[in-house]
């Protein structure tokens, strides 16, 4: 891993069931901004109203009712009380890049001094993230990445090629030695992260031949809606006699493919494994029927607002080998690409699920 300090996956956050949309108010700055006209990685100079640390930061996640992204809020709003500036959380009400649009216009308009995005697709939010930079705001990514040149740093949970192949890793434990069938269901057909992670375990298919056995017949979509996600699952179960498993790599999805196949009497004969909160799926994954790959929430939204703070100081650029203090979290190192790595994802199974608070 690219920092000095790994912490533990144990959950620090609030209950997965909370629910919270619109958005949560900050301070902005409202000084003008001193931004050179460049665009790129690592827009030079430190705006005079930024650089004490105590500035907005603007909070863009995929879709703000998502109890991820809540988590990631108020851990983000517990920094700032302790280390000082304020958050701006605005949020569109669907997982889109063109739907970030606005709101990265709007967090400009404020003039924030950092706007940190999840995002949900690549390339959409390029253009505006591009004018945030030439104003003087600083931009980073976390959790989901955009176009590298539209931001300085990239938060990153995990590694991306390590949380396809831990997926892939506890699927291939399920299904045991005789493989089987398997498909994906992912989130959007443009959702970076998730694309990422599927690219790897395509690759770990065709390449390794501990997964020889296991065979991909599709990958589908569930739009970042439960009720969609429930019918992919079921209709992936029709469509395919013989499957055995799938694999979804989507926070809604997990839970809402697990409950539908409970409905209709198929979990168990079909495993699951992916990316959820812990505690929505707890009794399955306690069952053996389910597993999970996580991570702490609550920290991804510590150190995103720490980097944040660190890029409108000036203390680094989102040049590799860059350093700076999390808190509590200890001290990270910027690494190839502008990548700030959070730690370790495990997977979770009924031996360490106590383990796991959100």
């Amino acid at each position: 891993m690219k920092h000095s300090i790994v912490r533990s996956t144990g959950i620090m956050a609030v209950a997965a069931g909370v629910l919270l949309a619109g958005c949560a108010s900050g301070t902005p700055a409202t000084s003008p901004g001193t931004g050179t006209g460049e665009t790129g990685p690592a827009v030079p100079g430190v705006r005079e109203d930024c650089k004490d640390g105590k500035g907005a930061v603007g909070l863009i996640p995929k879709l703000g009712t998502d109890p991820y992204m809540v988590v990631v809020k108020e851990a983000a709003e517990a920094a700032a009380a302790e280390i000082g500036g304020s958050v701006i959380f605005t949020s569109p009400s669907e997982a889109t890049g063109a739907a970030q649009i606005p709101f990265v216009n709007q967090l400009v308009a404020q003039n924030v001094c950092v706007i940190a995005i999840a995002g949900s697709d690549t390339d959409s939010t390029k253009q505006a993230l591009l004018g945030a930079q030439e104003k003087g705001i600083k931009v980073i990514s976390w959790d989901s990445d955009v176009d590298p040149s539209a931001r300085s740093v990239f938060v990153n949970q995990a590694d991306s090629a390590s949380i396809g192949d831990q997926m892939l890793v506890s699927m291939s434990k399920m299904l045991g030695p005789d493989g089987g069938d398997v498909a994906i269901l992912s989130s959007t057909p443009t959702a970076v992260n998730q694309n990422a992670w599927i690219d790897s375990i395509k690759k770990q298919l065709e390449t390794n031949p501990d997964y020889a056995k296991i065979n991909l017949v599709t990958v589908v979509y569930g739009q970042e809606k439960a009720d969609e996600n429930a019918r992919q699952a079921t209709a992936l179960v029709q469509s395919y006699p013989n499957l055995r498993g799938i694999i979804v790599p989507a926070g809604i999805g997990l839970p809402a493919a697990a409950n539908a196949l409970d409905q209709t009497g198929d979990l168990g004969r079909i495993k699951l494994t992916g990316l959820a909160p812990p505690t929505l799926i707890s009794k399955f994954i306690q069952s053996g029927e389910v597993q999970s790959v996580w991570w702490n929430v609550s920290d991804l939204g510590t150190l995103t607002y720490h980097a944040a703070q660190a890029m409108a100081t000036g203390k680094i650029t989102g040049a590799e080998g860059d350093a700076f203090d999390a808190g509590a979290l200890g001290d990270y190192k910027v690494g190839a690409k502008g990548e700030v790595i959070l730690g370790e994802a495990q997977i979770v199974t009924p031996e360490n699920l106590n383990t796991f608070k959100f």
